[in-house]
């Protein structure tokens, strides 16, 4: 009888705790099941897995595929559909074998959960980091938390800022500032966003969703001015055990 299989589809996945993760899980509850690392260099290559891993019941999704993935699916939950940016999916066969894919996104619960106890009063308006498909789970997070949220891109989009325009006057009133861009994931520790580290103090919240390393040069600067940071392990941990749930209701 083959073991029922779970799975990272991603690219690249060198940096990934997932599979480590959702391993000693299945082992500490005596769960027969497995975790495999799906690293597709595109996202076109989803149909070979679905093929092959006839145990699939569903598998996560990490950049850069959040959005590309949605094509592929046939359904999205409520939150997935509004986000636009999916990174867990349920797979289902009917009596003929027939597969559907179901998408979701747990990176909400897991962002909100991790960053709620941290915000203070004064934390009104957040900055985020990164268009990717995270960055859409964390703008629909801190809004269901009352805050404002602006963008941040490198090249210049309508209604976002570019990291030229982070004045000292748009800090100051930004003091969450949410990295979800992969600058600073092992191994290219010494990079980070190029923003003004000077310009934050205490009053400052700098949330990573990067977890490799634990703390980044981003959470390092945050640190010094004596910011309030956390790094992406327990948003990570949160999502996982949401994402549990949903493969196995």
């Amino acid at each position: 009888m083959l073991k029922n299989t779970y799975g990272l589809v991603g690219y690249p996945l060198g940096h990934s705790f997932s599979k480590g993760y959702f391993t000693e899980f299945f082992q500490q509850e005596g769960i027969c099941a497995e975790y495999k690392n799906f690293e597709l260099p595109v996202i076109g290559d989803l149909a070979q897995v679905l093929e092959q891993e006839t145990a699939l019941q569903g598998f996560n999704v990490t950049i850069p595929y959040k959005q590309q993935v949605i094509p592929y699916l046939h359904e999205l939950d409520a939150a997935a559909a509004t986000i636009g940016a999916v990174n867990v999916v349920k797979v289902t066969r009917n009596a003929g074998g027939r597969i559907c894919l179901k998408g979701y996104n747990t990176d909400v619960v897991g962002f909100a959960d991790s960053i709620r106890p941290l915000l203070k009063p004064h934390h009104t308006h957040a900055l985020i980091l990164g268009t990717g498909g995270a960055s859409k789970a964390v703008d629909y997070a801190l809004r269901q938390l009352g805050l404002e949220t602006c963008f941040v891109s490198r090249t210049k989009r309508e209604g976002m800022l570019t990291y030229e325009e982070l004045t000292p006057e748009v800090l100051a009133r930004h003091t969450v500032i949410v990295n979800t861009t992969p600058l600073g994931t092992f191994p290219k520790t010494d990079e980070c966003p190029p923003i003004d580290y000077t310009l934050l103090n205490d009053n400052f919240l700098l949330f990573d969703l990067v977890y490799n390393p634990e703390k980044t040069l981003f959470l390092q600067h945050g640190e010094q001015v004596g910011a309030a940071i956390r790094n992406g392990m327990e948003m990570l941990l949160g999502q996982a055990k949401a994402a549990w749930r949903i493969w196995t209701e």
